[in-house]
């Protein structure tokens, strides 16, 4: 071994020892007579000191080193005269009594520090720099910390984690999928997983009744910054359960990597309906670490002569407490704020609760105070508080609240990453109608199965039926999902047909699995955990990159080895695939 101890673990009680250390120049400080070098490895920082006086030929060595060079040191552990202790190390140093470089570095192009001059492209070309980095080190042992503790816990449950197939068959609902050219069987592909989904459910049927795996899936989607063409799930399924149990047991999941990850309990997990979710906050994924519900002045507004409130399906709103000084400009904003098109929104209307107990609105020459007073009553306003209100259709006017309510909790420093509020979303609609296709979409996916008081619409008014399905969600980020699966061939054979499937596509798509349910499926059901995303909120991100080894850019590319690229002619041939190279056309 080139180094006796790591440049994290000597403290004071090492001070006397002879030790070896290996690592890179962090940086280097030179004093006249003396010069210092921080020495770092993956486990922390050393200082390293040169005495011109007793080692002339060290020290001028020293001199000479630049950042990132790979060195090798022996000497003393001596007490530090100056102390940082702010630093493992900062009570002691390395008095060097020899030194080896083992390598050189190049001039690296942004600094090795966690507040780095380097841009997100930069850094993404030279990824194996970045990483060196404590910010990115510290994420990456967050990732690893927490998959251990995820096998430790499913392992106590008796869960068996089982590989399944990367090469599978391509179907077409749910995202797009990467496709595989065979080269043994030309004009036919295999496809890249979106889910192990269908092998869990077999798993189910072979009677392999707890089955995870941390496994990679692949979606060829646009990217943002909590998504990645390929991505890790924490895949579970179980045999002979209900939702509840479901609920219960990655909820204990959950709470587990809380405790020994983050260190506190966060008890038990509040559980909202879809259409609960949608009414108080506007989304199917809620940020509860406010609250800011919504409130709903429709009847209230109506019949005012205000055409814009007797024009719109939905009037809705939020009160932003102690918010009534909001100066015109500070409205203004909001206003051009909801307006955005990615937004939707028409307008803002707004209510001014003063201090002083005065009401005063964006439409007071409709409304007289004794009807603005029923609007703040609506929301338990209280003096000094703000009420901002939109209308319109209702999907369009909730999307639109909740943005601004998420902009509001921003503004205010409501949603606070330290602070974690999980809650589970349950009975989502089965289906999604698509107006462009003119036919239902299975909301989650088409294994889901409906809530069994609900199955008798499923031919008379399947817009109505809700799914047995629930997500996870934390701070308003949906971290996981699943449901209760159809386990029942004719009901899945059902299903395939109100989604558009002939007898014939199904069977070509699925018949596997069709075909399997014929000997003995158990009733069974799971979840997915977006384990990037798990990763990114108990780091405080919104960005599932930094806890990614070597993520994609927002163009799907890794800049570190210039991919997707072009392939030879021979290789496309051999592949069976004789369109032109795009680079030669």
């Amino acid at each position: 071994m080139l180094r006796t101890h790591t440049c994290g673990e000597l403290n004071i009680s090492f001070v006397g020892k002879n030790i070896t250390l290996s690592g890179w120049v962090q940086r280097s400080r030179d004093l006249g007579g003396m010069t210092f070098i921080d020495l770092r490895d993956r486990y922390g920082i050393t200082q390293l000191v040169f005495n011109m006086e007793t080692r002339p030929d060290l020290c001028n060595a020293a001199r000479k080193l630049g950042r990132e060079f790979v060195i090798s040191v022996t000497g003393i552990v001596i007490e530090r005269s100056n102390k940082n202790l702010k630093l493992a190390t900062g009570e002691i140093e390395i008095d060097v009594d020899s030194l080896n470089i083992l390598n050189e570095s190049a001039l690296p192009p942004f600094t090795i520090e966690n507040n780095t001059d380097g841009g997100d492209e930069l850094r993404m070309r030279f990824r194996y720099l970045d990483l060196r980095r404590n910010i990115l080190k510290e994420n990456l042992e967050l990732r690893h910390r927490m998959s251990i503790e995820v096998r430790n816990y499913l392992d106590s449950l008796n869960f068996m984690e089982i590989e399944t197939p990367y090469l599978i068959g391509s179907t077409p609902e749910g995202a797009r999928d990467f496709v595989v050219p065979s080269r043994l069987h030309h004009g036919e592909f295999y496809a890249l997983p979106q889910s192990p989904q269908t092998f869990k459910q077999i798993l189910m049927v072979a009677g392999y009744d707890r089955y995870y795996q941390i496994v990679r899936c692949f979606r060829d989607e646009d990217l943002r910054a909590d998504r990645q063409p390929e991505f890790t799930q924490i895949d579970c399924e179980m045999s002979f359960v209900t939702q509840d149990d479901i609920l219960n047991t990655f909820e204990g999941l959950s709470r587990h990597l809380f405790k020994v990850v983050k260190g506190f309990d966060p008890g038990a997990f509040p559980v909202l309906t879809y259409d609960e979710a949608m009414r108080l906050y506007g989304s199917d994924k809620p940020d509860i670490r406010f609250e800011m519900t919504f409130g709903d002045l429709t009847e209230l507004v109506k019949g005012h002569n205000f055409k814009v409130f007797d024009d719109a399906e939905i009037v809705i709103g939020i009160n932003a407490e102690a918010c009534s000084e909001y100066s015109r400009k500070q409205l203004d904003a909001l206003t051009d704020f909801v307006k955005k098109p990615q937004i939707g929104a028409s307008g803002l209307i707004y209510l001014k609760y003063g201090a002083d107990g005065s009401l005063k609105s964006s439409v007071d020459k409709f409304y007289s105070p004794e009807e603005l007073q029923k609007w703040a009553e609506v929301f338990n306003a209280k003096p000094g508080d703000l009420i901002l209100i939109l209308s319109g259709s209702a999907n369009r006017t909730r999307k639109a609240l909740n943005e601004l309510r998420l902009e509001m909790g921003n503004q205010l420093g409501l949603r606070n990453n330290t602070v974690f509020k999980p809650l589970w979303v349950v009975d989502f609609p089965l289906l999604e109608w698509d107006e462009d296709s003119q036919r239902f979409y299975a909301m989650h996916h088409p294994f889901t199965s409906p809530k069994p008081e609900d199955i008798n619409l499923l031919e008379s008014d399947p817009g109505k039926i809700r799914a047995n399905a629930y997500d996870l969600v934390i701070n308003g980020v949906e971290i996981g999902g699943g449901s209760i699966r159809i386990h029942s061939k004719n009901l899945q054979k059902r299903m395939f047909q109100l989604l558009g499937f002939t007898d014939e596509e199904a069977q070509k798509q699925f018949g596997f699995l069709m075909n399997a349910f014929e000997y003995g499926a158990p009733p069974h059901g799971g979840i997915a955990f977006g384990f990037d995303r798990f990763c990114a909120i108990f780091g405080g991100s919104d960005s599932i990159r930094d806890f990614i080894a070597f993520p994609k850019n927002n163009s799907g590319r890794d800049m570190m080895i210039d991919s997707p690229a072009s392939i030879s002619e021979a290789q496309l041939k051999e592949l069976g695939i004789t369109f032109l190279n795009p680079q030669k056309q």
